[in-house]
Formats: structure tokens, sequence, C-alpha cells
């Protein structure tokens, strides 16, 4: 029976040491797809030279991956989706754009995959033109938002939204201001500035819109962040919003609203470029 006992443990030491080699081989490979600047590889599936252990240079960095240990959780992978790009998507043939989105929307293997993208609250500096959501003539303010309107964004941006959420419903959004309606803003242009304290709340009740707004459209915002590149006020649309601006925006008027408005969404700081990273 000790006999019988012994070998059945040693068949299970030589099943579990095939299985992890199989899982290894077959699961754990890194992978690579190519793109080649003649046209003849485009997202190809190409194999990875593997480089015998005794041929790589004692001075080589080597990275060490520990997969019990892990970090931050990476959400997906993407880019931003500008109301420029969405505008040139959107004159292609219907035909065409179908087979553009599928491929970078789509999650088969001969697809990009693009699980995370960013887009605009009002305009970008990537826009045919400036705009924001609640434009007045100059002179007149709106601190009720009774003006709110996603009308400039109906032309192009979100039906191309719409057709990528037909291609991937679980496509993750995050969404930008690069300036709030100008009658808004200390200096009054949609360049620059600061946020007027006067409007937090209003600019609060702005984003609360907008999220709302888009939701009866039929999209869904996974993220927000409340201000694109907040230290570079020169790019035309663009805001100033330092630290201590976001800290009392969110804590105090942000915050409390789109809690009141029973809104979930995840509030992204500091939306700079690296160059900076204070």
């Amino acid at each position: 029976m000790q006999k019988l006992n012994q070998c059945i443990k040693y068949v299970l030491y030589f099943i579990g040491i095939i299985t992890t080699n199989f899982f290894t081989t077959n699961f754990l490979q890194a992978q690579q797809w190519t793109n080649s600047a003649d046209g003849n590889l485009q997202f190809a599936k190409t194999s990875i030279k593997k480089l015998n252990a005794n041929s790589i240079p004692v001075s080589a960095i080597k990275i060490k991956v520990d997969p019990s240990k892990t970090f931050q959780t990476m959400e997906g992978f993407g880019y931003g989706l500008t109301g420029g790009s969405a505008q040139l998507i959107h004159a292609l043939p219907k035909t065409q754009r179908a087979v553009l989105l599928k491929e970078i929307f789509g999650q088969s293997e001969a697809d990009l995959g693009v699980s995370y993208i960013r887009i605009s609250i009002g305009a970008s500096d990537l826009d045919a033109a400036v705009f924001s959501y609640c434009d007045l003539p100059k002179g007149e303010t709106d601190s009720a938002l009774t003006h709110f309107s996603l009308s400039q964004d109906t032309l192009h941006l979100i039906p191309i939204l719409k057709e990528v959420l037909a291609i991937n419903p679980s496509l993750k959004i995050m969404a930008s201001p690069w300036s709030p309606p100008t009658w808004m803003k200390t200096n009054g242009i949609s360049m620059g500035g600061h946020l007027l304290k006067k409007y937090y709340a209003s600019y609060a009740n702005y984003f609360v819109k907008y999220i709302r707004a888009m939701q009866a459209k039929g999209i869904k915002l996974h993220s927000i962040t409340m201000q694109n590149e907040p230290e570079h006020g020169g790019n035309n649309p663009s805001l100033l919003m330092d630290a201590v601006e976001q800290t009392e925006f969110l804590r105090d008027y942000l915050g409390p609203q789109l809690k009141a408005a029973k809104i979930n969404i995840e509030v992204v700081l500091y939306d700079h470029n690296d160059d900076h990273p204070n």
C-alpha cells in the first residue's frame, strides 16, 4: 500500500510538471504583432526570437517578473478620440467607416482591440471650431445653465461613439474639458484664464448635466478629469486650474454635486503632461 501511494505521488508529480510546462508554453509566452512601413505586414502576428540564456551579455539589463506581486490595475489601452478625428471618420463612406472602426475597436485577433478612449467635454484644440455647451453673447451669463446643449457633439462625435459602442459595448470612456464657457472665466475668452470662484457651483452642475446628457444618448462615461493640461493655458481652448483650485472645486462643489445626483464615476486628478510631474 505504501509503494502504491508512492507511485501515485510520483505520477501526480510528473503530471504537475507536464501541466506547468504546457501552461507556460501555451499561455505565458509573450506575443508580438507587427506593422511594416511598406504595408506588407499589417498587424500581423509574428514569432518572437527566443534567446539562449548563455548568449545574453552579463552587462545586459535583466527584468524579473514576479507574478505573485501585483500593483496598480491596468484599466485599458487606447487613445484620445478628438472632435476633429470624429468629424473625419464620420465623413467616410459608411462601409469604409465600418471597416475602420471594426479594425480599431473590434475584439478579434485581427483587430487592435482598443478598450479605453478619451473625449473632450466641449471643444478641444483639435476641433474645427471652439465651443462649449453653454455659449452666450458677450456680456451675458447663465448660472442655471438653461441654455446647456450637446448640439455640437451630435454632429459627429456622438454618432461615431454610438457606432463604436455597437462594436465594443464594454469600451471605457474618459471625458475631459479644455475650457468652461467663457463667461465663467476670469479673462472672458476661451484661451487661458481661471475659473471664477462665483461660478464653481455652476461649473460643477455643468459636469452633472454633461454626464446625464451623454447617458441619455446611450453613452456611459467611465471617468472624468477636471481639466486637460491644467498648467498650460496656451491652447485654444484652455484653462489654468492649479492644485489648490482643483482641490476646492472637487471637495466643495463637484464631489458633492456628483454624490447628490447619484452619479458613480471616477474623477482623475492632474490630467497634465509628463513634462512637469509635480
